[in-house]
């Protein structure tokens, strides 16, 4: 059974207040306006999303100039759930550090829980917890798997990446970075490898990661799937043979916030 946070669960309701299963077939902005807010589409200056809270009415603008639609797609999400969760907000702002799924102590301090919530709260009004799961069954981990994914759910790699941390068949750990700095790493619970934590450093020199920040290089998505050392980004006993290991990172790359999520997982 899938436990599910309040968040997600007031998505889910949503849902079937709506009387439907899921949103892939229907167009968010319309949706948006069914719960009596108004949407528009512009300009702005270092910022994706924003939501006003009237007297009378809601507005939520989106940035025009999110170049993926299904970036725009869950930010337009994430600001239904600033809608519905968090009525007594008078005028917020939402970009990539507030979508960025990571909320460590630092970054909670300033964005406060409710960025947490939005984004929960997004994921499962996009993703669906028993949809996702019924289409990741028996399907190995791969970056081809969170493309597909992407497009099916119609919204962004990074939230379906996080989507399966919390929900797939296989163990993954992702790690954050920005301006060639790691900001923040996850890994599961019961995961048998120790991270080597590199926060607020830059990432391994072996990572791919590494590639990105000194050389620029971003791989293909056919060449996506990069090999590398257990020791890139985990803790190695002299005792062990790297070569028994095969260990793979696949970057996600945002040049205009120049970030790059990597995702680390072990075949």
């Amino acid at each position: 059974m899938i436990r599910l946070s309040k968040s997600a669960n007031a998505a889910q309701e949503l849902l079937e207040s709506c009387g439907l299963d899921s949103l892939i077939d229907f167009q968010l902005d319309l949706f948006a306006n069914g719960l009596g807010i108004t949407l528009i589409e512009k300009p702005l200056e270092n910022c994706d999303g924003r939501i006003i809270f009237g007297k009378t009415k809601t507005l939520i603008e989106l940035n025009s100039e999110i170049e993926f639609e299904e970036k725009k797609r869950f930010t337009l999400a994430h600001e239904i759930g600033h809608f519905i969760l968090h009525k007594n907000i008078e005028l917020h702002n939402d970009n990539e550090s507030t979508t960025s799924w990571f909320s460590n102590k630092e970054s909670q301090a300033k964005a406060g829980k409710q960025e947490s919530e939005a984004n929960e709260f997004a994921s499962e009004l996009l993703m669906p917890s028993i949809l996702f799961v019924e289409k990741i069954k028996g399907k190995p981990f791969s970056p081809d798997l969170m493309r597909s994914l992407s497009q099916y759910f119609k919204t962004s790699v990074t939230s379906v990446i996080f989507r399966y941390f919390e929900l797939g068949n296989h163990p993954i750990c992702i790690f954050y970075m920005h301006n060639n700095i790691v900001k923040y790493w996850k890994r599961p619970e019961d995961y048998p490898y120790f991270i080597i934590d590199r926060t607020k450093l830059a990432p391994p020199e072996d990572s791919i990661a590494a590639e990105f920040f000194d050389k620029g290089k971003i791989y293909s998505s056919v060449q996506s799937k990069r090999p590398i050392w257990k020791s890139t980004w985990f803790d190695i006993k002299d005792w062990e043979n790297e070569n028994k290991y095969k260990f793979f990172e696949y970057c996600v790359v945002t040049k205009k916030y120049n970030t790059v999520l990597s995702v680390v997982w072990e075949e």
